[in-house]
């Protein structure tokens, strides 16, 4: 990755009460400009995702979507959809003036830039995807570990892999409620008090941080302040767009594909990714002839495992001549 950089420019933009979403820049501003979509939903930028990009050749655009990282309010789910989220980027790109942009998005952020570049073809450059997630019921099931109101054995999808972490996601819940997971963990996330929120929120992003990895990361998960921060936007909007089907068409994003099969594309995705699992990343790269399908063969989700990375910056450095 490129060496830590600072933003030269930041802001709140309003994108209808009662949000306002976060944005920066960094790099060059007369640079390729870049838009980061990050994962979740709910998850929020961080300053390493910067150094994907060449500063001295790309303008790097960071945004916060609805509810998540620094946008405002926090974790919070009023209008926030699939569509709103399409129509923010707009909004975004207009407040930049930005004519045409490359699209890099991971894991949900390659959902929503498959969505935005489907509604937007005109405006994009080219993109960089990382752990194709297609939000079918599919991949969510594999998720959550189960059918939707099914009673299965006690682990399941990613929970055969993980089964130790799933027996704790599954345990939070009781015995009676257990057959609907989803629904359980949602109903708790949105309730208003954080003595009930709060530990579901953190039990949730427990178990998607201990899957994520090929060899899982030392040290991350607890319940501090800064932790929990971060994972009530994470699960209460994961398990809001969960519960909705991503507010997207059964298999939307392949139907839609003719829109897109003339933009170059890098599809990054690990051989073990757990959470969002290789079969998607095949689907799409058979859907999109043009584009370059990268399999990294020692990695699971997580955009920092090194192989991914260096493979996400390789499809950077590939798209320089864009400018």
């Amino acid at each position: 990755m490129f060496p830590p950089l600072d933003s030269y420019a930041s802001g709140m933009l309003d994108v209808g009460a009662p949000h306002r979403i976060y944005w920066e820049q960094s790099g060059n501003p007369k640079g390729l400009p870049v838009v980061f979509v990050h994962g979740g939903p709910g998850a929020g930028t961080a300053p390493a995702y910067r150094r994907f990009f060449d500063p001295a050749r790309y303008r790097i655009i960071l945004f916060d979507q609805r509810g998540a990282g620094r946008s405002l309010p926090e974790a919070e789910l009023t209008d926030n959809t699939t569509g709103h989220l399409v129509a923010d980027m707009e909004a975004l790109r207009r407040h930049l003036r930005v004519e045409r942009w490359v699209v890099f998005g991971g894991s949900w952020g390659s959902t929503l830039a498959l969505a935005y570049g489907q509604a937007h073809p005109e405006r994009c450059v080219a993109f960089v995807l990382r752990g194709i997630f297609l939000f079918t019921d599919d991949e969510v099931s594999w998720f959550i570990g189960h059918g939707h109101g099914q009673v299965v054995p006690a682990a399941t999808g990613m929970g055969r892999f993980f089964p130790e972490a799933h027996r704790a996601f599954r345990s939070f819940i009781p015995a009676a409620e257990q057959p609907d997971l989803l629904e359980a963990y949602y109903k708790r996330l949105i309730d208003p008090s954080p003595l009930v929120h709060r530990p579901a929120a953190a039990a949730w992003c427990a178990y998607e941080n201990a899957c994520s990895r090929l060899i899982p990361a030392a040290g991350r998960g607890g319940d501090n302040d800064q932790y929990y921060t971060g994972a009530l936007a994470m699960a209460r909007i994961e398990a809001h767009y969960m519960a909705n089907h991503g507010f997207l068409g059964p298999d939307q994003l392949i139907n839609n594909m003719h829109v897109l099969s003339r933009h170059p594309a890098v599809i990054v995705q690990g051989r073990y990714d757990m959470v969002c699992p290789i079969a998607a990343a095949d689907r799409l790269a058979r859907a999109w002839p043009g584009a370059q399908y990268r399999i990294v063969p020692d990695a699971g989700h997580s955009s920092m495992e090194p192989g991914v990375r260096a493979a996400l910056v390789k499809a950077t450095e590939d798209f320089k001549h864009l400018c």
